[in-house]
């Protein structure tokens, strides 16, 4: 079927992302956690496995994947009481580099092209 998201399956990641992203603001006080952002979640159809894409600043990939993997169980019991799902999806954490990505390019436009 390709990459195209039905109506109900966007539904369905928003409300896991904003889950998170208020979660972890509110839950945790790790410092790891504090200057990230969650720009996206795809989870399955199954429901079974969520992918969480975050940002934070490109010095901080490792410690930032290494804060949330010690708060994956905590977090997903807390999403799974948030969303009332069935089924509380396993938290896999992937680096979202094409916010790095776009500030570069938009960095190198302001100021490298005279």
């Amino acid at each position: 079927m390709g990459a195209k998201q039905s109506a109900a399956s966007r539904r369905v990641n928003e409300s896991a992302r904003a889950a998170l992203a208020d979660l972890l603001l509110s839950e945790f006080s790790d410092p790891r956690l504090e200057l990230i952002t969650v720009t996206d979640v795809r989870v399955s159809k199954d429901r079974s496995m969520a992918t969480v894409l975050v940002s934070s600043s490109p010095g901080q990939y490792e410690d930032t994947l290494a804060g949330l993997e010690s708060a994956k169980g905590r977090l997903r019991t807390l999403l799974g009481k948030e969303l009332g799902w069935r089924v509380t999806p396993e938290l896999r954490f992937v680096i979202d580099i094409g916010v790095d990505h776009a500030q570069e390019i938009d960095a190198f436009l302001k100021g490298g092209s005279s």
